[in-house]
């Protein structure tokens, strides 16, 4: 049976990347594609790229339009998906609503008000499948839900390749420092003077420095959940933006426990994602690069003892908009409906 998905937010990178998984996606039909400022316009006009739906017509963006869908992605910038969000479930209490959006992945109110501001609403399941959560998967809490809260994509690859350290015991959880080299398409479509090309092409600059940035109580929520016995954990994160389009490299760090080897940190890791097909860790000495994910839902890491500075370095990238957000959107929800986890998505990048 095939099932129909409406995307929110379709203009703008993060829901045109839904569109590009659900374009390719076996079990899905592209239902309602809906916008703000382009209501009218074609989808081929403002998503180039996606031939396949070139003649499609963006609509307003309402609970009208999208209840009656068997899922609906909300791509919308936060603050925006929370009231619609409420509206869509009370018209259609049976859809599957997955959140691209901030507003449904704090547990704490304290911290949404901290970091953006505005009405807090309820955390969903949170949309990491591979994440280790208090000994198990994720995925097992995707089972069967109806509410989803796709990821930051920061949060995601700094939680993913950090929390077999802080499960098994063998790194500092309150000493993590985390640097990332971001590409621009993260921050959206918004015209930005720091986002435009003559601004960005050969540079890097440093954005939200000091700990202000809004994914560190999304990466700190979901690391300190790997573990109900774990201690608060806290993160230093500084991301950089760089000239790439897409693509997020991030270098973290930790100080190991004493006594801890090389050895017992590749194990833990290894051991964490070995049956993964969308999360890798690469073999020793082998260290991933962003252009090896591009396009793909795939995470890839290396993990490296730096025995000089008592240090365990973990080097994961992937891109963005795919394993980043929209691929782990799609992903999340092939869980929840009971499709194949893999359905519409591929591990394989695209090169050069």
């Amino acid at each position: 049976m095939t099932l129909t998905a409406a995307v929110a937010g379709a203009s703008g990178y993060a829901g045109g990347e839904v569109l590009r998984f659900l374009s390719g996606h076996p079990d899905f039909s592209v239902g309602a594609v809906t916008a703000h400022s382009n209501v009218g316009e074609s989808v081929g006009t403002i998503q180039p790229h996606l031939r396949s739906l070139a003649d499609r017509t963006f609509v307003e963006t309402s609970a009208g339009n999208l209840a009656g869908h068997d899922v609906v992605f909300l791509a919308l910038p936060h603050g925006h998906s929370g009231a619609l969000a409420d509206e869509i479930a009370a018209l259609s209490p049976e859809t599957l609503l997955v959140d691209c959006g901030a507003d449904h992945r704090l547990h704490s109110a304290s911290a949404w008000e901290s970091f953006y501001g505005g009405e807090f609403h309820a955390p969903w399941s949170y949309g990491v499948p591979e994440l280790l959560v208090n000994g198990k998967k994720q995925r097992e809490n995707l089972r069967s839900t109806k509410r989803i809260a796709a990821p930051g994509c920061n949060a995601s690859t700094v939680a993913l390749a950090l929390a077999p350290g802080v499960t098994s015991g063998l790194i500092e959880s309150r000493d993590i420092v985390a640097s990332l080299a971001v590409g621009p398409s993260g921050a959206g479509k918004a015209l930005r003077t720091s986002l435009l090309a003559s601004e960005i092409m050969g540079s890097a600059s440093p954005y939200a420095v000091g700990g202000v940035h809004r994914h560190v109580p999304e990466i700190e929520q979901a690391l300190s959940e790997t573990s109900a016995s774990l201690p608060h954990v806290r993160v230093s994160f500084t991301p950089a933006l760089v000239p790439m389009s897409r693509g997020i490299l991030a270098i973290c760090t930790a100080p190991i426990k004493a006594g801890v080897t090389g050895e017992q940190l590749r194990a833990a890791w290894v051991g964490a994602y070995e049956d993964e097909q969308f999360v890798e860790v690469l073999p020793a000495g082998q260290h991933p690069s962003t252009g090896s994910t591009l396009g793909a839902n795939t995470l890839l890491m290396s993990v490296t003892l730096d025995e000089r500075a008592g240090k365990v370095v973990v080097v994961a990238a992937l891109d963005n908009l795919a394993k980043g957000t929209a691929g782990a959107a799609i992903q999340s929800a092939n869980i929840a409906l009971g499709l194949s986890e893999d359905a519409g998505l591929t591990v394989n990048g695209v090169a050069p």
